[in-house]
């Protein structure tokens, strides 16, 4: 078992339970899946720098990477329906928090400037989204194989309704997130 969930099931759910006041255990916010997506614009004239992102975003998550098609032809930016532009991995269960688990205490930490996540970026449903600017900050890339630096998108879906109970969540996994700051 994956050591955040075993701290999650032993620890963190109990927790969260008397924090947020909840009589029933199974109302508990939980994640239920984390998505990385990788946008590639310049692969509309080079097919195989889509290949290349896939091959790192497998890397990154320890699970296979698909295409992404563009769903429709826009004329100004040359792009055509069907053609790939990008990469996208789905991580559930297992994958998922060890995946956490690696971007919490080993990624995160090796941001250049790095001053915390913004706890604004929720979605109103409980969902946090943020985005990387530098794939190079995960231990899996090798440096010297890279073509060029890619950032990439990441969500964390939880089954809350609202924020607040996903913010809580996601402090208890140790997510670094901006204090109220007085500007």
């Amino acid at each position: 078992m994956s050591r955040l969930l075993e701290l999650y099931k032993n620890q963190i759910q109990k927790d969260l339970q008397s924090k947020l006041k909840m009589s029933n255990i199974f109302k508990v916010p939980k994640i239920q899946k984390i998505i990385l997506n990788m946008g590639i614009g310049e692969a509309k004239d080079d097919s195989k720098l889509i290949d290349r992102a896939i091959e790192d975003l497998s890397l990154i998550s320890g699970q296979k990477a698909v295409k992404t098609n563009a769903k429709k032809a826009i004329s100004g930016f040359k792009i055509r329906a069907g053609m790939p532009l990008g990469a996208k991995v789905t991580l559930r269960n297992k994958i998922m928090y060890e995946f956490l688990d690696r971007l919490v205490n080993i990624a995160i930490p090796r941001i250049r400037d790095f001053r915390g996540l913004n706890p604004k970026s929720f979605d109103g449903n409980g969902n946090y989204s943020f985005g990387i600017k530098e794939h190079l900050i995960f231990p899996e890339i090798n440096f010297d194989k890279i073509d060029r630096v890619r950032g990439l998108d990441i969500t964390i879906c939880t089954n809350s309704s609202n924020d607040e109970d996903s913010l809580e969540l996601l402090k208890s996994f140790n997510m670094p997130f901006k204090e109220n700051n007085i500007n």
